[in-house]
């Protein structure tokens, strides 16, 4: 007995010994652990926020082609260049003026985002002749994000409103006792924007008005890359007005919505418009008063793309308006 006991002795104070070196070797391994996973966590947001805001730069200052042709090229019509100032001052605008014979009445066309004034998608140059046959003077112009001298960040129509004001400014100035704007996608949308600064626009035509509002915009981005949408609306909040300049809280997007206009509008829409849902354009549209204004849906062409898939019904209706509103 009392050898097996001084046998024991040793054996148990070697295993005591040992649980403080096994301890030790396991508080490392913890906090590693954890350092990995807070740094996997914070290299996840990193990547999510930097994604938001590789967006919001995209969005910003978006590609556009430069100008192939002219109206004369394309259509036989006389024009000048032009170049006039936003109603603001901010900066300077290109464009060109195709004058009628002896008319009082301007249209301008607004294009939309990511383009210029020759918009070919929407085959504005088609259009801009129907316009100067109806005895219209036509204005077409850059705005600034599609400017090749005098460049500025796309703001979803908080400054193109205020160039598309200097647009219609420069109608009055040579002459326009009437102006319509002509507005397609994002400037449809921006001459909404616009006609709540003023009392000088006399009539709209919006082709698949685009409201940058943030479900609108979130909504364009989920078809290329899935992401969470609350968490990604914050993301694009934050980022707009550090990379843009602009806020998307000034874009007065609420306020056009529930706004009736004084003047005439005609609203062009697609059922199958896939960037910029037909019911924002049917809501609007509900809000009007105005005897002349009116809406037409059609049921199978895409984003901009209703002139060219139905082009005798768009000529008809689009000049019936025009002609109600002499």
């Amino acid at each position: 007995m009392s050898t097996s006991t001084l046998t024991n002795v040793p054996l148990q104070g070697n295993l005591l010994g040992n649980l403080p070196v096994v301890a030790k070797r396991r508080k490392p391994l913890k906090h590693l652990l954890v350092a990995l996973l807070l740094s996997m966590l914070f290299f996840i947001i990193f990547c999510f926020m930097a994604l938001h805001g590789f967006i919001v730069l995209l969005l910003s200052n978006p590609h556009t082609a430069a100008i192939v042709s002219n109206p004369y090229q394309e259509k036989g019509l006389q024009y000048e260049n032009i170049v006039f100032p936003a109603i603001d001052h901010s900066t300077d605008l290109n464009g060109w003026y195709i004058p009628a014979d002896q008319s009082k009445r301007t249209i301008v066309f607004s294009h939309g985002y990511g383009t210029n004034r020759e918009e070919p998608w929407v085959k504005v140059y088609d259009l801009a002749q129907f316009a100067h046959r109806l005895n219209y003077n036509v204005i077409l112009f850059d705005y600034g994000f599609a400017s090749a001298t005098h460049k500025t960040a796309a703001t979803g129509g908080k400054t193109e409103s205020r160039q598309l004001l200097g647009a219609v400014h420069y109608a009055k100035q040579r002459g326009a006792e009437q102006v319509l704007v002509w507005g397609f996608s994002m400037g449809a949308g921006t001459a909404l924007q616009a006609a709540l600064q003023t009392d000088e626009i006399d009539a709209m035509i919006l082709d698949s008005m685009f409201l940058p509002e943030p479900d609108t915009i979130y909504h364009n981005i989920e078809q290329y890359i899935d992401l969470p949408r609350d968490l990604s609306i914050t993301m694009l909040r934050l980022f707009f007005p550090l990379l843009s300049g602009t806020g998307l809280q000034q874009i007065p997007y609420e306020q056009v919505k529930h706004t009736d206009y004084p003047m005439p509008i005609l609203f062009i829409h697609s059922t199958r418009d896939d960037k910029a849902p037909y019911t924002i354009a049917e809501q609007i549209a509900a809000n009007q008063t105005n005897p002349s204004s009116g809406v037409w849906i059609a049921e199978d062409a895409l984003h901009e793309m209703i002139f060219q898939q139905n082009a005798r019904q768009y000529l008809s209706r689009t000049a019936s308006f025009l002609s109600s509103i002499h």
